[in-house]
């Protein structure tokens, strides 16, 4: 099987398929996985001429965004969906030997559906974190130092703002920081929470931003309030910091990078990811017995470098 990374993404060929990994395009005649629904893994152009292998939940998160992959297929012979604890209906690829991650992360403390790490000859895993500074802290860790801190500002009547991306972060700080009351949620994660929780995931419920600000409720401090990762410049962060005093807690897998000034743009950062860190991505390939690592998404060549230092055959995937 020939694996290249083309400008449309990861493409295996056999002697009768073509396998296409998170294509931006669909290609017509071929099987086209969609691994999950984050924007950067959907595909842009939606025709009905090539198999759309993906999740039932990938489809319903992608019809928020206006992708409607209604011609899908779940099930195909030869190719098995594999868990892989990201967000809710991510999936990794099992094909001809071959495990294609897209997104993973396999922390024993996740709150997604557990992941499953299959043998294989081949792997084509992401590297997001893969460098050696990325070693998150335990989430147990952040979970009690988060807790510590929202106890001192409500102790002073100082409203929260939990800033993780809208869907994926934003569903797990639901979960982990819905016990703090009364909790908000900005519109736009309140519109992914509530499909979640159709789709299974325990989930606390509650009103909107602009909901609550409507009904009065955001002057009756203190509050806690889930939003997207928004900058400190952005103009709904502005609002909550000048008109309610809001503070702000980002969470990335970014915080604690000292060349990644973005993982420190709020308040207070924590370490937080919905991907493995660089001794999760490790473990995975030795777990995996893979003969061959191929590396996309993220730090390809130093991750790659790594692999061949410690006697894994590997090499990164280029545009």
């Amino acid at each position: 099987m020939q694996i290249n990374y083309t400008k449309n993404g990861v493409c295996c060929k056999t002697k009768n398929l073509s396998i296409n990994l998170d294509p931006k395009h669909l290609i017509p005649k071929s099987i086209n996985f969609i691994s999950h629904a984050h924007k950067d893994h959907l595909p842009t152009v939606i025709n009905n001429d090539g198999i759309i292998l993906t999740s039932i939940e990938t489809t319903k998160i992608a019809s928020l965004y206006g992708i409607d992959m209604k011609n899908f297929t779940n099930s195909l012979n030869g190719f098995s969906l594999i868990d892989t604890g990201h967000v809710i209906g991510s999936k990794g690829l099992l094909f001809n030997d071959t495990f294609y991650t897209g997104d993973i992360c396999i922390r024993d403390e996740r709150i997604t559906k557990n992941n499953q790490i299959p043998e294989c000859k081949t792997l084509i895993t992401e590297c997001t974190f893969g460098l050696p500074e990325f070693a998150f802290p335990k989430l147990s860790e952040i979970v009690r130092n988060v807790n510590k801190l929202i106890s001192r500002l409500y102790s002073k009547g100082i409203p929260v703002l939990l800033l993780g991306h809208a869907f994926g972060k934003a569903q797990i700080l639901t979960k982990l920081f819905s016990h703090w009351t009364p909790i908000y949620y900005q519109h736009k994660v309140k519109q992914i929470n509530d499909l979640c929780i159709k789709l299974g995931m325990d989930l606390k419920s509650g009103i909107s931003d602009m909901e609550a600000e409507k009904c009065g409720l955001l002057y009756k401090k203190p509050w806690i309030m889930i939003a997207p990762f928004f900058s400190e410049k952005n103009q709904f962060v502005a609002r909550m910091k000048s008109k309610f005093g809001a503070v702000t807690i980002g969470f990335t897998g970014w915080a604690n990078s000292k060349r990644f000034y973005f993982g420190r743009q709020h308040d207070y950062s924590f370490s937080l990811s919905d991907h493995c860190d660089f001794n999760e991505l490790v473990d995975l390939v030795h777990r995996t017995k893979a003969e061959k690592v191929y590396t996309i998404h993220g730090f390809t060549k130093e991750f790659s470098n790594h692999l061949n230092k410690i006697g894994i055959d590997s090499e990164p995937l280029h545009k």
